[in-house]
Protein backbone atom coordinates (compact mmCIF):
# COMPACT_ATOMS: atom_id res chain seq x y z
CA UNK A 1 0.00 0.00 0.00
CA UNK A 2 2.48 2.29 0.75
CA UNK A 3 5.29 3.40 -1.84
CA UNK A 4 7.57 5.78 0.49
CA UNK A 5 7.80 8.15 2.82
CA UNK A 6 9.14 11.52 2.73
CA UNK A 7 9.83 14.14 5.48
CA UNK A 8 11.09 17.18 4.87
CA UNK A 9 14.45 18.40 6.55
CA UNK A 10 16.15 22.18 6.25
CA UNK A 11 19.78 20.40 7.01
CA UNK A 12 20.35 17.77 4.50
CA UNK A 13 23.50 16.93 6.37
CA UNK A 14 22.51 16.89 9.86
CA UNK A 15 19.39 14.30 8.45
CA UNK A 16 21.72 12.03 7.17
CA UNK A 17 24.13 11.67 10.38
CA UNK A 18 20.82 10.67 12.42
CA UNK A 19 18.95 8.81 9.69
CA UNK A 20 21.81 6.37 8.24
CA UNK A 21 22.46 4.77 11.42
CA UNK A 22 19.19 4.25 12.32
CA UNK A 23 18.35 2.83 8.36
CA UNK A 24 21.68 0.69 8.92
CA UNK A 25 20.36 -1.14 12.35
CA UNK A 26 16.48 -1.15 10.28
CA UNK A 27 18.79 -3.39 7.68
CA UNK A 28 17.54 -0.62 5.41
CA UNK A 29 20.12 0.89 2.43
CA UNK A 30 20.67 4.16 0.73
CA UNK A 31 18.83 3.68 -2.56
CA UNK A 32 19.64 7.29 -4.02
CA UNK A 33 20.79 10.62 -3.08
CA UNK A 34 21.29 13.53 -4.30
CA UNK A 35 22.15 17.16 -3.38
CA UNK A 36 18.66 17.25 -1.99
CA UNK A 37 17.34 14.08 -0.88
CA UNK A 38 18.18 10.72 0.28
CA UNK A 39 16.41 7.42 0.73
CA UNK A 40 16.52 4.10 2.00
CA UNK A 41 14.84 0.75 1.41
CA UNK A 42 16.14 -2.12 -0.72
CA UNK A 43 17.43 -1.25 -3.82
CA UNK A 44 16.35 -4.80 -5.39
CA UNK A 45 12.60 -4.86 -3.89
CA UNK A 46 10.54 -2.28 -4.75
CA UNK A 47 7.65 -3.91 -3.18
CA UNK A 48 9.87 -2.45 1.04
CA UNK A 49 8.51 0.60 1.04
CA UNK A 50 11.13 3.68 0.46
CA UNK A 51 11.63 6.31 3.30
CA UNK A 52 12.95 9.61 2.33
CA UNK A 53 14.59 12.30 3.70
CA UNK A 54 14.91 15.92 1.44
CA UNK A 55 15.01 19.60 0.86
CA UNK A 56 11.52 21.10 0.76
CA UNK A 57 11.09 21.50 -3.31
CA UNK A 58 9.64 24.71 -2.84
CA UNK A 59 12.41 26.39 -1.44
CA UNK A 60 10.43 26.80 1.87
CA UNK A 61 11.22 25.83 5.37
CA UNK A 62 10.24 22.56 6.21
CA UNK A 63 8.16 22.72 8.53
CA UNK A 64 6.66 19.82 10.97
CA UNK A 65 2.54 19.00 10.69
CA UNK A 66 1.20 18.39 14.20
CA UNK A 67 -0.47 14.55 14.16
CA UNK A 68 1.63 13.21 11.91
CA UNK A 69 4.36 10.14 12.16
CA UNK A 70 6.21 8.02 11.12
CA UNK A 71 6.48 4.26 12.44
CA UNK A 72 8.82 1.79 11.72
CA UNK A 73 8.44 -1.94 12.58
CA UNK A 74 10.92 -4.26 14.70
CA UNK A 75 10.64 -8.22 14.60
CA UNK A 76 12.20 -7.45 18.22
CA UNK A 77 11.68 -5.18 21.63
CA UNK A 78 15.31 -4.95 21.61
CA UNK A 79 15.23 -3.51 18.37
CA UNK A 80 13.31 -0.84 19.60
CA UNK A 81 15.65 0.21 22.58
CA UNK A 82 18.18 -0.22 19.89
CA UNK A 83 17.23 2.53 17.48
CA UNK A 84 15.16 4.83 20.73
CA UNK A 85 19.37 5.15 21.75
CA UNK A 86 20.69 6.04 18.40
CA UNK A 87 18.16 8.44 17.62
CA UNK A 88 18.86 10.48 20.74
CA UNK A 89 22.60 9.74 20.25
CA UNK A 90 22.37 11.31 16.66
CA UNK A 91 20.31 14.45 17.59
CA UNK A 92 17.03 12.90 18.26
CA UNK A 93 14.67 14.06 21.37
CA UNK A 94 12.48 11.71 23.06
CA UNK A 95 8.79 11.81 22.67
CA UNK A 96 8.27 8.63 24.73
CA UNK A 97 10.84 6.02 26.37
CA UNK A 98 10.91 2.27 25.26
CA UNK A 99 7.78 0.29 26.73
CA UNK A 100 4.76 -1.60 26.63
CA UNK A 101 2.25 0.53 25.50
CA UNK A 102 -0.64 -2.13 26.70
CA UNK A 103 -3.79 0.22 25.50
CA UNK A 104 -2.77 -0.19 22.14
CA UNK A 105 -2.81 -4.02 22.24
CA UNK A 106 -1.07 -7.17 24.13
CA UNK A 107 2.85 -7.21 23.52
CA UNK A 108 2.83 -3.92 21.53
CA UNK A 109 6.01 -2.36 22.55
CA UNK A 110 7.10 1.28 21.57
CA UNK A 111 9.21 4.27 21.71
CA UNK A 112 8.89 7.54 19.75
CA UNK A 113 11.37 10.38 19.16
CA UNK A 114 11.76 13.49 17.26
CA UNK A 115 14.55 13.68 14.49
CA UNK A 116 16.82 17.19 14.61
CA UNK A 117 14.11 19.09 12.62
CA UNK A 118 11.01 17.78 14.71
CA UNK A 119 9.61 15.16 12.77
CA UNK A 120 8.25 12.52 14.75
CA UNK A 121 9.34 8.95 14.41
CA UNK A 122 7.91 5.71 16.46
CA UNK A 123 9.77 1.96 16.81
CA UNK A 124 7.26 -0.30 17.38
CA UNK A 125 7.09 -4.24 17.82
CA UNK A 126 3.77 -5.58 18.11
CA UNK A 127 4.20 -8.82 19.29
CA UNK A 128 7.07 -8.27 22.12
CA UNK A 129 7.99 -10.76 24.11
CA UNK A 130 9.46 -10.32 28.11
CA UNK A 131 12.84 -11.80 26.99
CA UNK A 132 12.76 -9.86 23.41
CA UNK A 133 13.74 -6.54 25.69
CA UNK A 134 17.46 -7.03 26.14
CA UNK A 135 19.55 -4.57 25.24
Amino acid sequence: MIGYTMVGTNDLRKAEAFYDPLMVELGLERCFSDEVMFSWGRKTDDDVPRFMVGLPFDGEVASVGNGNMTAFRSEQAGLVDRLYALALKNGGSSEGEPGLRPQYGPGFYAAYVRDPDGNKLAFVCYDAKIDDQEK
